[in-house]
């Protein structure tokens, strides 16, 4: 499942996607011309990144996972909001980090990877240990419990006690953007971007939900875990990275 065609959408030009929802309402319109928009965040990033260190006596390290996938765009959010970020290709680098970031992308493809590079069952033990982890669209499916319409060799890691079926949305050009109401999060709804993206069907007794569209969680988290079916890291928006570093006190 390609959960994302994101070479055209990076974090500085993401491209305008008509409203819709998962019933099929979306509306294709013609790409106007690329925009800088302005990058939304609370809470002052200066003083997030200044705590940061002040709590864990030294330089905070947040990685994401850069095997395959749309990791360049969450790395650019890391640095906007002033962290020094890793691409974490090695087993041996998931031990150093505070914090982890799952992209969107291929998730039968990541899967693979995570098995011929030998870092799969290390990454599984390292969430289950606590690790604060964020996981986008393909990221989500990697976490899951259990995928649906997913291929018969598609072992997901299975630290989430979700549900998800891939590509519940549609095909690429049924990409839409919906404004969500994000519980807890300070500033107004937030540009949730979703390009070939999941559908959470169930959730566990510990996992709580943070926003619904159509009736459906697209983000939720379960401890140290969040997840989401959309993109925040190309929607312009800090916000959801900002409050997922906050909570894991990175």
């Amino acid at each position: 499942m390609q959960c994302a065609d994101l070479n055209s959408l990076r974090l500085r030009q993401p491209s305008p996607i008509a409203a819709g929802n998962r019933r099929g309402k979306h509306h294709n319109h013609k790409r106007p011309p690329p925009r800088e928009p302005s990058i939304r965040s609370e809470g002052g990033l200066d003083s997030l990144h200044r705590s940061s260190k002040e709590n864990t006596g030294g330089e905070v390290k947040a990685g994401v996972l850069a095997l395959q996938g749309a990791f360049r765009e969450h790395r650019e959010v890391l640095d906007a909001l002033g962290f020094d970020a890793i691409e974490v290709r090695t087993a041996e680098q998931l031990l150093s980090l505070d914090a982890l970031l799952l992209p969107g992308g291929e998730s039968t493809t990541m899967t693979h990877l995570l098995r011929t590079s030998g870092m799969h069952a290390h990454l599984i033990d390292a969430l289950k240990d606590g690790l604060p982890t964020l996981g986008t669209c393909a990221g989500l499916i990697l976490m899951a419990s259990e995928v649906l319409d997913g291929r018969e060799d598609q072992e997901p890691l299975g630290v989430a006690d979700v549900t998800v079926r891939r590509n519940a949305y549609g095909r690429q050009r049924d990409s839409f953007e919906a404004n969500l109401s994000v519980k807890g999060l300070l500033g107004g709804t937030f540009p949730g971007v979703f390009i070939r993206a999941p559908v959470i069907e169930r959730v566990g007794p510990m996992v709580e939900v943070l926003a619904e569209h159509d009736g459906l969680p697209v983000l939720a988290r379960q401890g140290s875990l969040w997840f989401s079916t959309f993109h925040p890291e190309i929607s312009g928006d800090l916000r959801i990275h900002q409050a997922f570093l906050k909570e894991a006190e990175v």
